[in-house]
């Protein structure tokens, strides 16, 4: 569906030139929900910008549907645009305009008839969620209600592609959450190929299907989103991983913990998919001659399964604690120790 073949973005400045993407190729499958995540200056915003052409790349290419954007100029640009759906972080509303206004504008300059836009704008405000809103103005609404509005806006012309450039980060996390589960609503119900741009390993946690992350204008560790949980290459990744796997105060607590609980080892566990659902420490305590403390979990779903952590103390001689380990690794469980017997 899209492929991005070694594209370059370099900015030019009194200083010299500023290269914000650098050399970045992807593949992006229809109907996928695609992350890249990466914190500010690391070039993701200016990237998406690039899958619709409101920026020119210094080089490389853009291949939407078979068609490379970044070659495109006027009318076929513009005819094209109307196929990439996108919504932004301050919703870009027209305030002057009701909901119904907003919805309808891209209908209008797409020369759309006045029957089939009113039929287009009703079905769009039925989907997100807006019934009742129709004729309020975006001072009267709030901030997840203002999003849903640009999320039907960017739909209107039935797009095959919707590009979300931080579209929840100006939101609180329950309204992220409605959010988010509407994005993945429209993905299944559409079949829309979805682009995320965040900061927010949760948002990709939610409804990501792969993700990229990307530093310093590249991108340096890409996979299925599951699968960046459980094996984190770069340490970049494993700060986005750590967001939503541990708590804020990881570190401190795991100090305490050490200090308290000096017998026996302590360590981390990481259960994947089918892993995290199986009553495998029970198992443990059945069949190994040791005891176990649980200080602290978490379990999160991604869209390909479960993801959780456990930080237990093992209790016994070198020799069983050795074999629990065994037995964990076993059963597909990660274990790292971080206090030895």
């Amino acid at each position: 569906m899209i492929v991005v073949d070694r594209i370059r973005k370099v900015y030019s400045s009194k200083n010299g030139d500023v290269p914000a993407v650098k050399n970045v190729s992807l593949e992006i499958k229809e109907g996928e929900i695609f992350g890249i995540i990466g914190y500010s200056g690391a070039g993701k915003s200016t990237l998406i910008r690039l899958f619709n052409g409101l920026e020119k790349p210094t080089g490389g290419s853009i291949f939407i549907g078979g068609k490379d954007i970044t070659k495109m100029r006027g009318s076929e640009l513009r005819e094209t645009r109307q196929k990439i759906g996108m919504i932004f972080q301050h919703f870009n509303l027209l305030w002057s305009r009701t909901v119904r206004g907003n919805i309808s504008f891209p209908l209008e300059i797409a020369g759309v008839p006045r029957n089939e836009r009113l039929k287009r704008v009703d079905e769009l405000i039925k989907l997100v969620g807006l019934d009742g809103k129709e004729d309020a103005y975006p001072s009267q609404l709030s901030g997840g209600q203002k999003q849903r509005v640009g999320i039907a806006r960017a739909l209107a012309n039935n797009p095959k592609v919707l590009l979300c450039d931080e579209a929840t980060s100006a939101l609180d996390p329950q309204t992220t959450d409605s959010i988010l589960d509407l994005l993945q609503d429209i993905n299944e119900k559409l079949g829309l190929t979805i682009i995320l741009i965040t900061h927010e390993m949760h948002v990709i946690r939610k409804i990501a299907h792969r993700v990229a992350v990307m530093d310093g204008g590249e991108i340096v560790e890409m996979a299925p989103v599951l699968e960046i949980f459980k094996h984190p290459k770069q340490s970049i990744t494993r700060r986005f991983v750590q967001q939503v796997a541990e708590p804020d105060d990881s570190e401190e607590i795991m100090a305490h913990l050490i200090k308290k609980y000096p017998n026996g080892a302590i360590a981390r566990l990481t259960f994947v998919g089918e892993a995290a659902e199986q009553p495998i420490i029970s198992e443990l305590l059945k069949t190994q001659n040791v005891t176990v403390n649980i200080l602290e979990g978490k379990v999160t779903q991604t869209q390909s399964g479960a993801y959780g952590t456990l930080t237990i103390q093992i209790i016994g001689s070198e020799e069983d604690i050795y074999s629990a380990v065994q037995f964990l690794n076993d059963r597909q469980v990660g274990v790292e120790v971080i206090v030895n017997a």
